[in-house]
């Protein structure tokens, strides 16, 4: 099927093929139709596969099918992160630009007051984080009152950071009636049960199995000791002479000390983190993209919404406390069909970890030794500072949970333990 076939207009077709698009995607293919229908629609696809495109391009019809004057905010999406807010804006704002139509956005982290003026101007689409737009609302900056479409992007991530109280908030100042749109790249109960409360009679549409990694991403898991996952994340990066690789880590500190320890390595490395201003989250990225750094450290506010383009390597330096965050993590690369490389380093205290991420993604990820680097046979994991039971208190104890409450681990499933 081409774009033609969708039901968009001419001006947005010659604009997606300057873009460079040649056909849609499966999500575009079967949402964009149904979204120009006026239906309510929850879309789940692998994250990379044009989910972006699929509720923008038919938003854009709509709105310039209708237009608007004064300006007044008629969509209206909302992202879990700053930086998932920027990347959305900028698609909106690619994709509408044979059109009149205003698209601002609005985060956190940065000065309230452009945001304020901005807006005061009028827009017809706003991208926005949930605090920093229940901060509008407050200040009387901007109104809901002619809302037509209402997006939900990555709302599980949404939940998993605790902004069901915001939405709540949100959800009492739009109309009734309007067009609600929730997408995301995994569906959990907890999702499931959301979309009862927001959509009305909403068309399902899932183009992939649900919570599956990317087929394009190649996945490897090396069983190592934690105190030489430096060692040899420096040595895989400097001996295959890998020039951009996107590193995983849990916490803020763990992502400064890794990017200390790297550049003494002679690795030259930024780390991105919900401490960083906005200003210095935004210059190491553009480095990063840019080339003049060799390895960006992450927490997992980056693991959705960073777009790179040819990015081949992910380095998941600890497995993520949330399941789900996996797919995210490794779903950076492999984007737009391309192939990738996602590579998880693994220490004993992590298997129950692993055992949660195979019970989301139904399948065993491949496990192996890195010659030189082989994990010492005599740690055991039977302590109680190792143990299971032991990490999920500590993770429940600093705000996470394995499962959220998201179905059974691959343990109670009676998968057991993976093999090396």
């Amino acid at each position: 099927m081409s774009f033609s076939e969708l039901g968009l207009s001419a001006s947005l077709l010659q604009t997606v093929k300057d873009m460079g698009y040649v056909e849609p995607t499966a999500i575009q293919t079967q949402a964009i139709p149904v979204i120009l229908a006026g239906r309510d629609v929850m879309g789940g696809a692998q994250t990379g596969t044009g989910k972006t495109a699929a509720f923008a391009l038919p938003i854009i019809e709509s709105l310039s099918a209708n237009p608007c004057q004064p300006k007044r905010v008629r969509a209206l999406v909302l992202t879990p992160t700053r930086e998932l807010a920027q990347q959305v804006h900028k698609s909106f704002v690619d994709y509408a630009v044979a059109s009149d139509l205003v698209v601002e956005i609005a985060y956190g982290g940065v000065s309230l007051n452009p945001q304020i003026s901005a807006l005061k101007k009028g827009a017809d689409i706003l991208v926005a984080t949930p605090g920093r737009l229940l901060d509008l609302l407050f200040k009387g900056a901007v109104s809901l009152d002619d809302l037509v479409h209402l997006v939900f992007d990555e709302a599980d991530r949404m939940l998993d950071m605790g902004f069901m109280v915001d939405i709540k908030r949100i959800l009492k100042r739009v109309p009734e009636q309007r067009q609600t749109l929730l997408f995301s790249a995994t569906f959990d109960k907890a999702i499931l049960e959301l979309s009862k409360t927001l959509l009305n009679n909403p068309e399902l549409i899932e183009v992939a199995q649900r919570n599956a990694a990317a087929a394009s991403v190649e996945q490897i898991i090396y069983n190592v000791d934690a105190h030489k996952k430096r060692e040899l994340v420096s040595f895989m990066i400097g001996s295959k002479n890998w020039q951009q690789v996107l590193i995983f880590v849990r916490t803020k500190v763990g992502a400064d000390a890794l990017v200390k320890e790297m550049c003494k390595d002679g690795i030259k490395a930024q780390s991105i983190h919900g401490d960083k201003s906005q200003g210095a989250r935004d210059k190491a990225l553009a480095d990063f993209k840019a080339g003049k750094t060799r390895a960006l450290v992450a927490t997992d506010v980056a693991a959705r919404g960073l777009d790179i383009e040819q990015l081949n390597y992910v380095i998941n330096y600890e497995l993520p406390y949330i399941a789900e965050d996996y797919i995210h993590r490794i779903g950076r690369t492999g984007r737009a069909g391309n192939s990738g490389l996602a590579v998880s380093l693994m220490s004993v205290d992590e298997n129950w970890l692993l055992e949660e991420i195979e019970a989301i993604v139904d399948e065993r990820i491949p496990q192996a030794w890195y010659p030189g680097y082989e994990p010492d046979l005599n740690i055991v994991a039977s302590n109680n500072k190792n143990s299971k039971s032991s990490q999920k208190r500590r993770a429940k104890q600093r705000g996470f949970s394995n499962n959220s409450g998201k179905g059974k681990s691959g343990a109670s499933r009676g998968r057991g333990k993976p093999q090396r």
